[in-house]
């Protein structure tokens, strides 16, 4: 490593110390929680911007000054998903425990599920409209060159999905070993866990019913366990500004904007079906009898997050805490809603990107993308697919490998937008937060346990669930 290297990597992680220090400082003056937040994110533009010009892009300087900063952002985000399957199983389990849930439960899932999986066809409507009335269809930058090595790498995960019927999916969602799956090791754990947390909770009610002392016993232990579990994931909200600092430098240093205003049509035009689908959850969101403009306000620091740090799972603390304390949504539901939203339904990795994809290569191969017939498998198939779809990093090409080896598309394009995939990918990220979201205010309101005083409340917000201000 360079003298220079070294150098230019001690001054960035001197302005990251004391960026922090900053916000620090921020909070000791008893500035809120959302207002470092969103102050760490106008600073992180601007150091991140900073990198790039100063230090240029992909170079040793900037690569290795990045890979020490990971270790604010990505730790943070490491942070969070630890906390993703502890999470879901105690506040599930915890569910039944504190009798919030027996005979609603099945109710709770359904209309969760018909609210993803309708927004997820909404959502595939809207990519294929955008890119079909905006004269992308069958674009020149289809005909480009992709990298071999990124095709190869998209051949060999088509193969993986390609081998995947539709029943196997389904099958995938039962956990055959529940250890493995707490470690998150198939796109399908967190449906898994979610199934095994509800059986622990139906086995728990028929123990209360036979040996009351040995239940009691166990709803004392989960109760303990679910104090343990929000304290940490309090503890690890709180580091919400330095994370986002981080996570939004390294976005900027690292982003190819000659790229990105190489292909700036299809980033508009995803953008525009982003925000239409978006609009969508308003208007159901406003269905529910409660305002759209309170639910953005009160989703904007959750949405935020998911925005910049790209990561369902990563969110998933924040969105349960945002559904419970800010949005008035009831524990069980928030908590379904959410684990679920994860993995099912996802408007925009499952159903806007792989709609806009199959739209533009549809033309290529002779495919009239106005025919009804291609717009109904279209739609049909995006339904289906996006069932366990992980709510990390690289869903949206898993999604859209699966979209386009059904309707038997070629796979170049995917490879061939993947410069402008972080930035778009932010947009869908957050989509998707919002999607499980308003799933769970809807379900919450269908079910009869949606607090409107709550909803209502302007000092009702994610750092009510506990010291985050603090």
């Amino acid at each position: 490593m360079s003298f220079e290297t070294v150098a230019s990597t001690v001054v960035v992680l001197a302005i990251l110390v004391g960026l922090i220090a900053f916000l620090a400082f921020l909070k000791k003056k008893g500035k809120s929680f959302t207002f470092r937040v969103f102050t760490a994110l106008g600073l992180g533009v601007v150091f991140g911007a900073g990198i790039q010009i100063v230090f240029g892009l992909g170079t040793d300087a900037t690569k290795t000054a990045l890979d020490w900063m990971s270790i604010v952002g990505q730790g943070y985000i490491n942070l969070l998903k630890m906390l993703v399957m502890p999470l879901v199983f105690v506040a599930i389990v915890g569910a039944f425990t504190r009798a919030e849930v027996t005979d609603n439960l099945g109710k709770i899932g359904a209309v969760a599920l018909v609210v993803l999986l309708a927004t997820v066809a909404i959502a595939a409507i809207v990519g294929w409209a955008v890119i079909a009335f905006s004269g992308l269809a069958g674009a020149s930058f289809a005909d480009g060159t992709v990298d071999p090595t990124k095709l190869a790498t998209l051949q060999d995960k088509q193969e993986t999905v390609a081998a995947l019927t539709i029943p196997q999916e389904l099958l995938s969602f039962i956990p055959t070993n529940v250890f493995a799956d707490f470690t998150g090791s198939r796109s399908t754990s967190t449906i898994a866990v979610v199934i095994f947390s509800a059986i622990v909770g139906v086995a728990y009610l028929k123990l209360r019913d036979k040996d009351s002392e040995q239940a009691e016993f166990f709803k004392k232990f989960i109760d303990a366990l679910y104090g343990i579990v929000m304290r940490i994931v309090n503890m690890v909200l709180s580091l919400t500004p330095y994370g986002v600092l981080a996570l939004i430098a390294n976005f900027m240093a690292k982003s190819d904007f000659a790229a990105v205003l190489d292909l700036g049509k299809f980033v508009i035009v995803s953008y525009v079906a982003l925000i239409t689908v978006f609009i969508v959850h308003l208007i159901i969101v406003g269905a529910n009898r409660v305002s759209p403009i309170t639910y953005v306000k009160k989703a904007f620091p959750v949405l935020s997050f998911a925005f910049v740090s790209r990561t369902s799972a990563g969110a998933l603390p924040m969105n349960i805490e945002t559904q419970r304390h800010a949005l008035g949504v009831d524990s069980a539901t928030a908590n379904f809603a959410a684990s679920f939203g994860m993995s099912i339904g996802q408007n925009g990795c499952a159903g806007i990107y792989p709609a806009m994809l199959a739209t533009i290569i549809a033309p290529t191969v002779g495919i009239n993308v106005f025919s009804p017939e291609f717009v109904v498998m279209l739609v049909a198939v995006i339904v289906v697919s996006s069932f366990g779809i992980a709510g990390v990093g690289g869903g949206a090409t898993f999604a859209s490998l699966i979209v386009l080896g059904t309707l038997g598309l070629p796979i170049e394009i995917v490879g061939i937008l993947a410069s402008v995939e972080p930035l778009i990918d932010m947009g869908r990220t957050a989509l998707n937060v919002s999607d499980s979201m308003v799933a769970g205010i809807t379900s919450s309101h269908v079910n009869g346990g949606f607090n409107r005083e709550v909803f209502n409340d302007p000092e009702a917000q994610v750092s009510a669930a506990g010291d985050i201000e603090a």
